[in-house]
């Protein structure tokens, strides 16, 4: 039986520019269960990454529900937050945001060490190895960013975040810095290691190509959260 891993009802997150009240999610309730892929698109500025933040509980939602991994976070303080990420998130960037002054092994060990599983130095090392060969990346441990190709460095970026075993992946347009062809491999490897590992992924993309092999695609548009047969509100 698959077990929610997101779960959110009527979240509203408002915030102020100015003396303007500006709504940016209005009214979310979805749900997404363990092993699946669910894909968020929408045009820039529709709430998309807000979404993302909320979820990943780096913005606070002005009030509804927001349980992640069991987890209630709309009432958790940082500190309560900041060890919330560590046991239950892998976040994919855009960007890749790998440490350039380390390899690509040190860059994967590194969220094991934040994670404080206890691991030992040589078990912590073991492990990212074994991340980076699902990825493909094997013979690539000590090659620093610099010496890795965009798509190289986005999959070191996947290692990174599935490391852990996470219970959701957060992916926010993971695929805007790279050519369509990487896109489609970085795309396919993320959700065929996600479901191997049981892990939920919440995928943000304005590519529609690449959600359309999610399980489930969703649309944004002003803040309200749509399935594709849905009207979006006016």
């Amino acid at each position: 039986m698959s077990v929610p891993v997101i779960e959110t009802d009527k979240t509203n997150l408002e915030l102020m520019s100015g003396k303007t009240k500006l709504h940016i999610l209005n009214d979310v309730t979805f749900q997404v269960n363990s092993g699946e892929v669910t894909a968020v698109v929408g045009p820039s500025g529709s709430g998309k990454t807000s979404l993302l933040m909320v979820l990943g509980g780096l913005e606070r939602a002005s009030s509804g529900k927001v349980v992640v991994a069991g987890q209630d976070i709309s009432t958790a303080n940082e500190d309560q937050l900041a060890i919330f990420r560590r046991k239950n998130l892998g976040i994919l960037f855009q960007n890749f945001h790998l440490i350039p002054s380390m390899t690509a092994l040190e860059n994967v060990a590194l969220a094991l060490e934040i994670a404080e599983t206890g691991a030992s130095y040589r078990e912590i090392r073991e492990q990212a190895t074994a991340s980076l060969s699902e990825v493909g990346l094997g013979d690539r441990l000590t090659h620093l960013p610099s010496a890795l190709s965009g798509g190289e460095q986005q999959r070191v970026g996947l290692a990174r975040a599935m490391v852990t075993n996470p219970r959701l992946l957060l992916a926010d347009e993971p695929t805007g810095n790279l050519d369509q062809d990487t896109g489609i491999m970085v795309i396919e490897l993320m959700f065929n290691l996600a479901r191997k590992k049981g892990a939920a992924i919440l995928l943000i993309t304005h590519d529609r190509s690449l959600a359309a092999k999610a399980d489930r695609k969703f649309t944004m548009n002003h803040g309200h959260l749509t399935t594709a047969l849905e009207a979006v509100p006016a």
